[in-house]
């Protein structure tokens, strides 16, 4: 059964990504091609409360495909945990005539309107967008690959000063929570170790893989720390390895926020298309208050009160394919 709805909202919410405009332009042209009136919402929860709202056409998502960051704009919202922010912007809502809501984010965005729904029955679907790809009810969020791809370019660069110089580099990627990241950009880079926030790390075990590198006689060494890491971060343990293993001349690289820019790669452009359109579709068929995400490349809706409580684990296969590959 097609629910009846005739403008809905459209947000971006929390940390940006690459792909955020391409999701953007696939559920404004969507909803268009469905015959409905679109509103972006401007800085995502504080735009609902502020009533910052913006007409959406077809050529307003001109020429945005291959855009990195969002064109709606993002920032994270203290207000809308309060009840009184959650009330305007329900108000705001009514106000504007919003039969329904397409939000992108991540899991505090989720966390938000997951709340948001609980007060106010409204229509609503999320999109998941998370370069730290740790959303549970996707394989892939929006962002993912093109981060995975940003962090093995710049390692790749990394490599070749190290190996010029004989030198050992830990180099810090994103992941406060979730090593994704740290995991398959450091298969991808040929890292030598993988430091993640889901296992415990190991002085010792680090010291002895460098051992074995150097007895092999390589030229350079890489070490992968996520951010969250139970070590304290790339200058902490690159200290402690130092103490004990001095054969190369050790240096840190922070990759930082340059993960969260560039042009999203085609993958991440396809997968922000098709949840896009599915999003606008699922809200067509009377769906609500779920995410549609990728799995098994089919889309799938998932509740989003299984979203939030969800935890996706990290894939413990591949941990061992960086052990065996490490040598």
């Amino acid at each position: 059964m097609m629910q009846k709805i005739k403008r809905l909202a459209l947000i971006t919410t929390g940390g940006d990504c690459p792909g955020l405009n391409a999701g953007i332009r696939a559920v404004v042209r969507s909803a268009i091609y469905h015959q409905i009136e679109v509103m972006g919402v401007i800085r995502g929860y504080e735009g609902l409360i502020d009533n910052n709202f913006m007409p959406l056409y077809s050529h307003s998502v001109s020429n945005i495909l291959q855009r990195g960051g969002t064109i709606l704009k993002t920032a994270r919202s203290e207000r809308f945990k309060t009840h009184e922010g959650r009330k305007l912007a329900f108000e705001n809502l009514k106000s504007q005539s919003i039969d329904g809501i397409v939000l992108l984010g991540g899991d505090g965005s989720f966390r938000g309107i997951n709340t948001f729904l609980q007060e106010y029955s409204f229509p609503a679907i999320g999109i998941p967008k998370t370069i730290d790809n740790d959303i549970y009810g996707t394989d892939y969020a929006i962002g993912y690959d093109t981060a995975l791809n940003t962090v093995v370019q710049a390692v790749d660069k990394i490599r070749d000063t190290a190996d010029s110089h004989d030198r050992l580099f830990f180099v810090e990627v994103m992941g406060r929570d979730a090593g994704m990241i740290a995991l398959q950009s450091g298969i991808g880079s040929g890292a030598e170790a993988i430091l993640v926030p889901e296992t415990v790390t190991k002085v010792e075990q680090i010291v002895g893989i460098l051992n074995r590198g150097w007895e092999r006689k390589k030229t350079s060494m890489i070490v992968i720390v996520a951010e969250g890491d139970d070590s304290g971060g790339a200058y902490k343990i690159a200290e402690e390895v130092k103490s004990r293993f001095s054969q190369y001349d050790t240096r840190v690289s922070i990759l930082g926020h340059m993960q969260r820019g560039g042009s999203p790669t085609c993958f991440d452009r396809v997968l922000a298309s098709r949840l896009g359109v599915a999003a606008v579709e699922a809200l067509l068929s009377g769906r609500s208050g779920e995410m549609v995400g990728l799995v098994n490349n089919k889309i799938e809706l998932t509740p989003l009160s299984k979203v939030v409580t969800g935890k996706k684990e990290l894939p413990m296969d591949l941990m061992r394919v960086a052990e065996v590959l490490s040598l």
